[in-house]
């Protein structure tokens, strides 16, 4: 775990940009301590005036503001109670567990991490000091909670494989240079995973905005082999031009996937077994759909299963996150199908779910449904966008030339 601890003068931004985060889907609120009120119930005058008007018992203070980040390694996916008693160890232990703090697991890099907003202002208006804080209080209380939680440690972090603490963010149409964006993630995901086809592929970049594409079965490119990247918005739209596989550092194209897909058919093979076990130990006990996404979240897997209209579970792949590894059900055995799978499930409960469920749907798994047929079988089961014929698109720039030399 990795803590960085920010001091500031101004509540509202720190507020503010977490908020924004939130907004934006990118961040979720899963604590706020010291409040009247529940987190959910909290408006952004609630979190934001139970700070300052602490902060306004000293006015002499240049400095109110203790913003933090709790870091971890792509490996570590913690649940939010955790999370949340992670928080409670370290603000007691850097001398600031009475004081209210919000708290926002964010969801927009390449590793896990959370947000902290809180105040170095006390009741009483006595400043508690942040001299050498990160450096002597945070430090020792860090490696502390390394131990009581069985984390990986800050000194273990820095000698990974760039691959495994890479900070890579979720691809944003326009806010930076397309064909550098998909590089860089295609990048990290290709060395970072072991997958065996383009879904596959697809299931590891679609938090990251991602999509390769061979277009649709009867498109030209398809039958050429062709392939390309798309960025795509968070219901998997395409947007923008494909960049080609073959302009990309490293030509990720097809026929140097498909090399990469039976080197990584070998290479994931190890981590069957233990995988299995997982599934098994989770499956011991009666799940729902949801309770067994959740239930395999918790332990670092994502879990994405694909239904059709009516409901029927037609497909499942899961991602182990801590081994970077992917496996459709069937690889794993018959009795792991989605066929088998489906009959396994009890029915959802009629009881409203919690803001906290709809979070971790909206994120850590997905249940996509199945997609009108004559589009690509491969790329429809994962994403809902509609595949074009890139053969049509430069078809209709020619028309377009053509009208203009008229």
């Amino acid at each position: 775990m990795v803590a960085k601890i920010k001091s500031g003068k101004s509540l509202i931004g720190a507020l503010n940009y977490n908020e924004n985060k939130v907004k934006l889907g990118k961040a979720v609120l899963i604590a706020a301590a010291g409040y009247p009120k529940d987190a959910e119930n909290l408006s952004f005058n609630d979190k934001l005036f139970r700070l300052t008007d602490l902060a306004a018992m000293n006015q002499r203070a240049k400095t109110n503001t203790v913003h933090i980040s709790l870091n971890f390694p792509n490996s570590e996916y913690l649940p939010d109670e955790t999370l949340r008693m992670i928080v409670s160890d370290y603000l007691d232990g850097i001398g600031f567990k009475t004081q209210p703090h919000l708290v926002y697991r964010h969801e927009d890099a390449g590793h896990p991490h959370i947000h902290i907003v809180t105040t170095n202002i006390k009741r009483d208006g006595e400043r508690i000091s942040l001299h050498y804080l990160g450096q002597n209080e945070s430090e020792k209380t860090r490696k502390a909670i390394e131990i009581k939680y069985g984390l990986i440690k800050a000194e273990q972090q820095t000698t990974q494989t760039p691959d495994l603490k890479a900070d890579i963010a979720a691809a944003e149409y326009g806010k930076g240079e397309t064909k550098r964006t998909i590089t860089n993630i295609l990048g990290f995901a290709l060395r970072a995973y072991k997958f065996t086809s383009v879904p596959e592929l697809n299931a590891v970049l679609q938090p990251y905005h991602i999509l390769a594409d061979r277009g649709s079965k009867d498109s030209r490119m398809y039958a050429r082999e062709g392939l390309v990247y798309w960025i795509t918005d968070k219901q998997g739209n395409k947007i923008g031009l494909p960049i080609k596989a073959s302009t990309i550092y490293g030509k990720p194209t097809l026929k140097t996937l498909e090399e990469k897909f039976r080197l990584n058919e070998q290479l994931r093979k190890p981590f069957k077994a233990e995988f299995v076990k997982v599934l098994d130990a989770v499956l011991a006990k009666p799940q729902t759909i949801r309770s067994f996404q959740k239930a395999l979240y918790e332990k670092g897997i994502r879990c994405i299963l694909r239904q059709n209209d009516d409901g029927r579970l037609y497909g499942v792949t899961f991602i182990d996150q801590k081994n970077k590894v992917v496996f459709n059900g069937s690889d794993l055995g018959k009795a792991y199908s989605a066929n088998l799978l489906s009959g396994r499930f009890l029915p959802e409960p009629t009881t409203k779910s919690t803001d906290q469920d709809h979070d971790h749907d909206a994120f850590h798994s997905r249940t996509i449904r199945e997609m009108p047929a004559g589009h690509d079988e491969l790329i429809d089961i994962l994403f809902a966008a509609e595949r074009e014929d890139l053969a049509a698109l430069q078809k209709f720039k020619k028309k377009k030339r053509k009208g203009l030399n008229l």
